[in-house]
């Protein structure tokens, strides 16, 4: 078959039970031959390991275009001679060159595959240049469509910013465009007009006036980074800093906004400050000590750039001056300062390989709003905003997409998957044993690229439970599960239901005014009372159904 034409299905399945009750929750979806090159371990990606890039480029607003190079130093891990690198169209490589020789390369629709003429010994450290350019995708809604936005700030001069997740950064730039395989370390050279400032990732290393009228910023990242967490932010900034005392010593915080927005950012921005103290807290020592911590103007709502995370909020509380919880605590901090630097922990320190995981990345970070607000106003009140994003929640579909091409799950990351750790914790039952937890994450796999598989195998030995049947139950099927309760002749029986087998977690309730914990099973468990008037409720950080059945 043609391979432009080869079409890959893949039908994802829970488990063989939950399919045979007919709850795959998915449809029959069809995915394209690009969508595998682009979301697969190919061969042409798996035999080496990138180890840095420079990407040397020349942003021009006049016409909207992007060029220069990436020069790229990889490691040799098995000897092979064709190598992938992607660049999405209408993007075009120009040229590619290895040891001062210009190579051949075919290109198949997003990628390219490059033909290597000397000789890829293992163990070797190799670097090859490719030269760029042309207009990229314009970001139609960003930052859930991405490519470049190319807009104006309010007095008319250049305001542009770069936004890929999931679709991709090779919608901008030529790179190994998979998660599996993060580069080493970068640096990001970025030439821009006169008159305007680029912020990218890590610290400024130089600026370089240039005889043509235009300005090149270096910024070097000296910590691993996945490929969508690289970003330009270009515009007629200004800054602000400060430097927090923070576990691991002084961290600096710099803050760029637009000219006429300075004042406004200075008072708004003390929140960046707040979210460290917390998030220190909870989760261990922000990631990123050495390329510092910045908070950038982006003409867009926002989003987790490692080290330059990006700010269009309005200068507002909440989400766009709205509380996404309806109980009044999500107007307590700007949603897009403490959400997208949570992010820095969960997405920048430990990012999922497959984007089917993408919740690894959500789910902790939404739920880490909560723990923001914990830190701040009290364990009740971030019980409240947890309980109150339930109303947001879809049940559309799994959490977890399909694997290896490039298929993020239901959005109910967000939401379901906060409650689910909100309800995990309610399991742990131990406040500190939960925050070592936390903490425990982010120094297991600091700086690591990982899967479901890890995370889960991580919580269930440091819960100290089999928790396989709970992550399939929130993560792999669509249905809440239902604890279902009646009384007769003095006995108390329970169970689950509307669940996947196996399902078995312990629950809280109020029995008879007295707080217990039960342990249900798929089958009905009896428990001799002794009152007359019998009553019974769940605790309501359970993130599941309650039905007293009908005798």
């Amino acid at each position: 078959m043609n391979k432009y034409l080869n079409i890959v299905i893949i039908t994802f399945l829970f488990s063989n039970a939950a399919n045979a009750q007919g709850l795959m929750g998915k449809s029959e979806t069809v995915f394209t031959h690009q969508d595998t090159l682009r979301g697969s371990i190919t061969k042409e990606r798996a035999w080496w390991d990138v180890k840095y890039y420079h990407l040397d480029i020349k942003v021009n607003p006049a016409d909207s275009t992007i060029s220069g190079s990436n020069t790229i130093r990889y490691k040799v891990l098995n000897s092979y001679n064709r190598m992938q690198i992607d660049l999405q169209e209408p993007l075009k490589i120009n040229k590619v060159i290895q040891d001062g020789k210009e190579l051949k390369y075919q290109r198949d629709g997003n990628a390219f595959f490059i033909d290597l003429v000397a000789p890829q010994n293992v163990g070797e450290i190799k670097e090859l240049t490719v030269f760029y350019g042309g207009k990229p995708k314009i970001a139609v809604r960003p930052p859930w469509d991405g490519g470049i936005t190319w807009s104006k700030d309010t007095n008319g001069k250049p305001f542009i910013a770069s936004t890929c997740q999931g679709l991709g950064a090779s919608v901008w730039w030529p790179n190994k465009d998979h998660m599996y395989d993060e580069v080493d370390d970068m640096l990001i050279s970025v030439n821009v007009p006169k008159n305007l400032t680029d912020v990218s990732n890590g610290r400024l290393q130089s600026v370089t006036d240039m005889k043509d009228g235009t300005r090149t910023f270096n910024w070097y990242v000296s910590n691993p980074i996945n490929n969508y967490g690289v970003n330009i932010n270009i515009g007629d900034y200004v800054s602000f800093s400060e430097v927090f005392p923070g576990e691991k010593g002084d961290l600096d915080c710099d803050y760029y906004v637009l000219r006429d927005n300075l004042e406004k950012a200075k008072i708004q921005f003390k929140d960046a400050p707040r979210m460290l103290k917390a998030f220190e807290h909870w989760f261990g020592p922000y990631p990123f000590y050495e390329d510092s911590y910045k908070l950038v103007e982006a003409p867009y709502l926002g989003m987790e750039h490692q080290s330059s995370v990006t700010y269009g909020n309005g200068f507002k509380n909440g989400y766009r001056g709205t509380d996404l919880s309806g109980t009044g605590w999500g107007l307590k901090f700007d949603f897009i300062i403490i959400h997208e630097s949570g992010h820095e922990w969960f997405a920048n320190n430990i990012t999922y390989k497959d984007i089917a995981d993408m919740w690894i990345h959500e789910s902790f970070t939404n739920y880490s709003e909560s723990l923001f607000i914990e830190y701040y106003y009290g364990k009740e009140a971030a019980a409240e905003y947890v309980r109150g994003l339930r109303k947001k929640i879809k049940n559309d579909k799994p959490i977890i997409g399909y694997y290896d091409v490039n298929n993020e799950g239901s959005g109910d990351m967000y939401p379901k998957g906060a409650n689910m750790l909100h309800t995990l914790r309610q399991i742990v039952n131990d406040d500190e044993k939960w925050r070592t937890i936390l903490r425990g994450l982010n120094s297991t796999f600091y700086h690591q690229t990982v899967t479901t598989k890890q995370i889960e195998d991580y919580l269930s030995k440091n819960v100290g439970l089999d928790l396989a049947p709970f992550f399939d139950q929130y993560l792999r099927d669509i249905r809440i599960p239902t604890f279902e309760y009646k009384f007769k002749d003095n006995n108390l029986s329970y169970r689950w239901t509307n669940c996947v087998p196996g399902f078995n977690i312990p629950v809280k309730v109020t029995l008879n005014g007295k707080e217990q914990w039960l342990k249900p099973q798929t089958e009905w468990s009896n428990l001799p009372q002794t009152a007359k008037d019998l009553k019974l409720e769940v605790d309501k950080d359970f993130y599941v159904n309650v039905v007293k059945s009908k005798l």
